[in-house]
C-alpha cells in the first residue's frame, strides 16, 4: 500500500493492486478496480515513484537473503 493525500489534507493508504489508472487534469484522479475514484493532491509521477519503490521493497529482502545464504554456505568434508 502507498500513502496519498486527499484534497482536504487527510492521508489515505491505497492498495496498489487495485489501481487501474491515474489521470491528471488538473487534479490527480486514481481509479480503483471497484469503480471508486479518488481525487488526491499527489502528482501522478510521485504516485508512480511510490509504487515502484514499494514493489522494489517487496523484492529486495528476498534477494538480499538469498545472497547472504549463498555466501555463508560451506562445504564440510
Amino acid at each position: 500500500m502507498i500513502r496519498v493525500t486527499r484534497l482536504d489534507g487527510t492521508a489515505l493508504f491505497v492498495n496498489i493492486d487495485q489501481v487501474t489508472w491515474i489521470e491528471f487534469n488538473p487534479d490527480t484522479v486514481i481509479a480503483l478496480a471497484n469503480g471508486e475514484k479518488l481525487i488526491v493532491r499527489d502528482a501522478p509521477d510521485d504516485i508512480v515513484g511510490r509504487v515502484q519503490d514499494y514493489k522494489r521493497g517487496l523484492l529486495a529482502p528476498a534477494g538480499r537473503d538469498r545472497r547472504r545464504e549463498a555466501t555463508t554456505l560451506r562445504v564440510v568434508e
